[in-house]
């Protein structure tokens, strides 16, 4: 019996080095991958915040139209207002005014205009609309800013100062803003500062409220599109607001969105001495203006429903004219 000799190959594997060097190159690749994919994200994500705002814009269009102007950013009276035209302080926002024209009819039927924000429920006043919120901050999971006690200064009719406590009521929070225009009726106490009713030069501002005899509040300045000198297509009407983002859901930096007592959380102003920031911009103090987690732009719909990612670095002179209704200075912004 013959038998066959049987040759035994031999296997070779990878060397320590050589797995080495795969595992370099792998990381290179992924090194390289990874800032491209993470750019085309944030394209998507950017937008899909431009798409958010357009269906706010849209939406306040058609509460124009059905109202013959604009909603108002809240109902506050001027400093120094006698009966009936006192009333109003704490109801809800603007944003809850657009609910119907947003699908939300049956979340719009949950409030009551006239009753303060606080009397509502408490699964009301925290439901977050994904229609509010910017993806590139935030998912609806991250949108509520909790019941805080928070002490403020006061001072007293003798003259004399302290501090109190107040309890500052929580609730859904959101990334946009109306504009409430520029800084030019002024910040300093008086009776023409911007925040009081009827003082705003932009869109969505601060109107007074009348008592009405069934307790109701009537709505008394009006914004429409005639009041818009200036041309609804050169003239902003809601933009993403600025929060650090050690700053996200705290108040008074990203309050409660349907709370009117809070004009910074669901209005913000842009001009002189209120620029455009990032999200990483200091101060951390800044309440007022627009700002944006996009890198270099911030979002914004223009009163003709048209939407336009504004460069951070422009000019505050430029800011001002899209931010004012009627200054008489039109800014064509690319």
């Amino acid at each position: 019996m013959m038998l066959k000799n049987f040759s035994r190959r031999q296997i070779r594997g990878f060397t320590l080095v050589e797995l080495l060097v795969v595992i370099a190159i792998i990381g290179v690749l992924i090194g390289m991958i990874l800032p491209a994919a993470q750019t085309v994200r944030e394209a998507a994500r950017r937008t899909q915040c431009l798409n958010r705002l357009n269906q706010i814009g849209l939406a306040t269009m058609m509460f124009h139209d059905s109202h013959e102007a604009f909603p108002p950013a809240r109902l506050y009276p001027k400093k120094f207002a006698s009966s009936p035209m006192d009333a109003g302080g704490d109801q809800p926002s603007w944003l809850v005014r657009i609910l119907p024209y947003l699908d939300q009819q049956a979340f719009y039927s949950q409030w009551d205009l006239s009753k303060s924000y606080g009397d509502h429920a408490d699964a009301t006043v925290t439901q977050p609309l994904a229609s509010f919120v910017c993806p590139s901050r935030r998912s609806i999971d991250n949108a509520q800013a909790p019941t805080d006690l928070k002490e403020i200064s006061v001072t007293a009719p003798c003259g004399c100062g302290g501090w109190a406590e107040i309890e500052v009521v929580g609730g859904a929070t959101g990334d946009f803003a109306g504009n409430h225009g520029d800084l030019s009726p002024g910040s300093t106490g008086s009776a023409s500062d911007y925040y009081y009713g009827g003082n705003g030069t932009g869109v969505i501002i601060t109107s007074q409220a009348k008592q009405t005899s069934d307790v109701s509040l009537m709505w008394v300045d009006r914004i429409s599109y005639a009041s818009i000198s200036d041309g609804s297509s050169n003239t902003a009407l809601a933009g993403e607001l600025h929060v650090t983002p050690e700053n996200l859901n705290t108040t008074p930096f990203n309050g409660p969105i349907y709370n009117g007592e809070d004009l910074a959380a669901f209005t913000r102003i842009g001009g002189p001495g209120v620029p455009i920031r990032s999200g990483s911009d200091a101060p951390t103090s800044s309440i007022l203006g627009f700002g944006s987690w996009h890198p270099g732009t911030c979002n914004f719909v223009y009163a003709d429903g048209s939407t336009k990612a504004i460069s951070n670095e422009i000019d505050t002179v430029t800011l001002g004219k899209i931010c004012n209704r009627n200054d008489g200075e039109v800014q064509i912004v690319d």
